[in-house]
């Protein structure tokens, strides 16, 4: 290499050309370590990083350390507890939680389960249960605890053996039909005083937890809850974090300093069907993203076995050995035993092959790992819950199947082992010394075992449980406060006619708001939610009125200060200003959503967004929050196929009001004007706020500026059920052609036009319905089918409400809406009439909006056919009168089917 050439940075590290001035400095940093302690020799070696850069060199930045845990030894903070009364009860739970799956499994309908989950994660969930996680009873609010889906059969264990649930649940596991059973996984819909949140879909349950510990700290910033040292735990599994969800939010954390929050992930180094990282290292790989991410990282990788080993370690070599060693290696280490670890990893070298020859192969097999160690998690979460001025992840390693033997050991089909043959279960019970004889598991029965109420174990979990506030988990139903809400005439400027005056939908709701932020009871509970559109919604105002949510304020001078509606960030600011992120506004939304059980506090959130980016984009978490028994509004702005006209296909949704129809708890709404708008918004406030029902509600949103009606006397209530008359033609007069319009959103307006191309055109007068809730109408007319099927002795058989409507009216009825035909199709069952659907089915494009109702068919000319085609079809018309329709009104009979284009 010529004098010229940089000398690579790896023959830098590898060669020392001085080893005596190395030793030196080491020395002089261990002498500053031992006299003024690790932080001042970090700020020191810190300082001589910066110097060297100065001059040119580019050092390596290494987001990671040694392979090793970061608390050494003789830094941990040691347990309070009795170490010997713990394992003891984490025995007994283990049992259960085997117990539990294995019963269920042996009884016909192969109900499934998970084993290896909670086997090695048992101490990470003890140790917090025993002494750090709080419950609500007393001065504290309480701790909020995300249990990993898969370890559910593990907290069931706990609670039985507190009491808190019966052998007979245990024994109906994953039956939950008749009401005796406990759900497979933690579902607050389910069981609503047990289970806190729901955390089973894969990547949500870290996602969720991150915008809680931060809706924690806006509720804190606008004064409407104390500050306190609550934390939110989050469990996850190694393999989970492959999600994109898992780790997409986890910058968020580190910005804001979210030191109230704590993730747990379990590596166990496998998941479903392999090691998740085999020819890699998962931990290693974890904290280089979260300590980049600005996360507090503690590494928990060794139990308290290897610290002599590595004590005696004074070449290096063991630590090189475990940086060098694969999750791969590392899993047949614990699925082989004490010999093959021997030879194929300490063997490798011989200072370490040395170090473990005085020991026997039961004793290699023996050295445990920090996930499995009371004593290293301990430590670990004492440090968790002392940080300040950010977020903490804890990387515990663990064992998948921990105690199942050959059964399960790391092995790679462990996570679905729901089944164990007898032998196996022997094993586990002389393992953790379960006082269950050799007779009680006899005809393949595997007992529950509970030691009783006053033993020793109960006493000692009852009492910790006790001092920390409560059983967890719990959950509350219902805040202690319901809230008035205003009342339908406090907007009465919005049910009025704008006369000339053109506005959007959207337009009506901002107004709305607007007037509901300065109601005094539900004024401040309002949380909006935006991802990145405000200023597309007309949204802009409230950043100067109510300020944008920063837990730092505002440091600098926006560009727009001198405008009306500057951009304004506030510590107290009540806007959540997401950025772009739907899935990270969703989850705040959820956040404040579900602010009632959690925090005792009503909070009423408004996410307003790109309708096309709603349920088809967060469709999980919205099923997520329906589980989790959310209350707030999810507006749907540009909403529809042919409203959002220059955006095209990714952008146009035609489906979204079907999605939001699959979630049984979500109420939702396609409103055409303001007075629809208001109405259907107020009726949720009442429903949520004041009678703290467990329902959310979608409602549409359009950018389309027109005028708007007033609102007609009594129509409330059929706006909320879904569907009401808005024009009626009057009683028709002798041989009079009649028909049935019915539309929703901007289409309705279609549908309006539609009837006077048809009165003035062929004499034939339309009754004009505007159909709020296509879904609603559905729910309320299979219920009245069920009803009828199940009753048939009623003295009168219940009525759909559509039916109700409809009855005794004249003509066919045409349904015209901005969705898919399946949208108003699916209440064809109850219309007591031939019943037409047009709709938008097909992909969108970008175009004007009357070329896109043309292109889909449901304009006013394609209503109007469809109108005279289907009173030809009754034999009230002729082909000829089709025809001309179909002339006069220049419709393409040869123009493919928008479905198939």
């Amino acid at each position: 290499m010529s004098q010229t050439e940089p000398t690579p940075i790896t023959d830098l590290l590898q060669a020392d050309p001085d080893p005596t001035e190395t030793r030196e400095w080491v020395e002089s940093a261990e002498a500053v370590i031992a006299r003024e302690g690790p932080q001042r020799a970090h700020q020191l070696i810190e300082s001589v990083v910066e110097v060297t850069r100065r001059a040119g060199a580019h050092l390596p930045f290494s987001p990671t350390t040694d392979y090793i845990n970061t608390i050494p030894a003789h830094l941990e903070a040691k347990s309070p507890g009795d170490a010997a009364m713990e394992w003891r009860i984490r025995s007994l739970i283990r049992w259960n939680a085997l117990a539990m799956v294995v019963r269920a499994n042996r009884k016909p309908g192969d109900l499934g389960g998970h084993i290896a989950s909670f086997a090695s994660a048992a101490t990470l969930y003890d140790v917090g249960f025993n002494h750090f996680w709080r419950g609500p009873e007393g001065d504290h609010p309480g701790d909020l605890i995300g249990i990993q889906g898969h370890s559910s059969p593990g907290i069931y264990a706990r609670s039985f053996l507190e009491g808190r649930i019966s052998e007979s649940q245990l024994d109906h596991f994953r039956m939950e039909v008749d009401g005796r059973g406990i759900s497979s996984y933690p579902h607050p819909w389910l069981m609503p005083d047990y289970w806190q949140v729901p955390t089973v879909s894969m990547g949500l349950g870290p996602i969720s937890a991150i915008y809680q510990a931060r809706n924690w700290k806006y509720l804190e910033g606008r004064g409407l809850m104390p500050k306190t040292d609550r934390k939110v735990w989050a469990f996850l599994g190694d393999g989970e974090t492959d999600e994109p969800e898992s780790l997409g939010a986890i910058s968020v954390a580190g910005r804001e300093g979210l030191d109230n929050l704590v993730f747990v992930i379990n590596c166990n180094l496998q998941r479903l069907d392999g090691p998740v990282r085999g020819n890699g290292k998962i931990i290693q790989e974890l904290e280089g993203q979260f300590r980049g991410a600005g996360w507090n990282v503690i590494k928990t990788v060794w139990g308290s076995y290897w610290d002599p080993l590595l004590a005696r370690d004074t070449s290096g070599k063991l630590r090189q050995l475990m940086m060098e060693t694969v999750d791969g290696e590392y899993q047949n280490c614990k699925a082989f035993g004490g010999k093959y670890t021997r030879d194929n990893f300490f063997g490798k070298y011989p200072e370490t092959a040395a170090l473990v020859a005085n020991m026997s192969d039961d004793d290699i097999w023996r050295l445990n790992r920090g996930g499995h160690d009371p004593h290293k998690v301990f430590a670990a979460y004492d440090q968790a819950v002392k940080t300040t001025g950010m977020p903490t992840v804890i990387l515990a390693k663990t064992v998948k199947g921990y105690g199942m033997g050959t059964s399960g050991e790391s092995l790679n089909p462990t996570h679905g082992t729901k089944k164990m043959d007898d032998d196996a279960v022997r094993a586990f019970r002389d393992r953790f010394n379960i006082p269950v004889s050799d007779a009680q598991l006899a005809d393949s029965a595997v007992p529950f075992y509970h030691p009783g109420a006053n033993s020793p174990e109960v006493e000692y979990m009852v009492e910790r449980r006790r001092a920390l506030g409560g059983f967890l988990p719990q959950r509350r139903r219902k805040s202690a406060e319901s809230l008035e809400v205003p009342k339908l005439e406090t907007y009465e400027r919005l049910l009025k006619d704008t006369g000339e005056r053109e506005i959007s939908t959207t337009m009506a709701f901002v107004q709305m708001l607007n007037i509901t932020l300065r109601d005094k009871q539900v004024g401040p509970r309002c949380v909006p939610i935006v991802a990145d559109e405000a200023r597309t919604f007309g949204m802009e105002g409230l950043f100067r009125q109510i300020g944008i949510y920063s837990p730092h304020g505002q440091k600098y001078k926006p560009v727009d200060r001198d405008q009306l509606m500057y951009y304004r960030e506030d510590t107290a600011g009540q806007v959540l200003e997401e950025g772009i992120t739907e899935c990270g506004a969703f989850s705040s939304w959820l956040a404040a959503a579900t602010s009632y059980s959690t925090n005792d506090l009503q909070m009423l959130p408004f996410y307003i967004y790109y309708s096309m980016f709603g349920f088809q984009r967060i469709g999980d978490s919205a099923w997520q929050a329906a589980d989790m028994r959310a209350r707030g509004f999810l507006l749907g702005a540009t909403a529809g196929r042919t409203t959002l006209n220059g955006e095209g296909l990714q952008h146009e949704d035609g489906h979204g009001m079907v999605q939001a129809g699959l979630i049984p708890n979500c109420r939702s709404y396609d409103p055409t004007f303001s007075y629809e708008v208001v109405t259907v918004i107020q009726h949720g406030m009442q429903r949520m706020l004041a009678e703290q029902r467990d329902e959310y509600y979608y409602v549409t949103l359009m950018n389309e500026n027109y005028t708007h009606p007033a609102m007609p006397e009594g129509s409330a209530e059929g706006i909320i059920k879904g569907m009401y008359l808005l024009k009626d033609a009057g009683k028709a007069k002798k041989g009079e052609l009649r028909v049935q319009l019915l539309g929703s959103g901007t289409i309705l307006r279609e549908a309006i036009a539609a009837a006077d191309l048809l009165d003035k055109d062929f004499g034939v007068s339309a009754d004009i319905w505007s159909c709020p809730s296509f879904n609603e109408l559905a729910r309320d007319g299979l219920d009245a089918s069920r009803f009828n099927r199940l009753n048939p002795e009623a003295k009168a058989p219940r009525k759909a409400y559509v039916t109700e409507l409809l009855e005794g009216r004249q003509g066919p009825a045409i349904a015209a809406t901005d969705y898919i035909r399946v949208y108003a199709d699916q209440i064809r069952e109850f219309v007591p009439m031939r019943y037409t659907v047009l709709g938008t089915d097909g992909f969108g494009r970008s175009d004007t909006r009357a070329n896109l109702r043309r292109h889909f068919e449901v304009d006013r000319f394609h209503i109007a056919h469809a109108a005279i085609a289907a009173l030809a079809a009754e034999g009230k018309m002729t082909a000829k009168d089709v025809a001309r329709a179909i002339k006069q009104y220049k419709i393409d009979s040869d123009k493919p089917n928008p479905i198939t284009v």
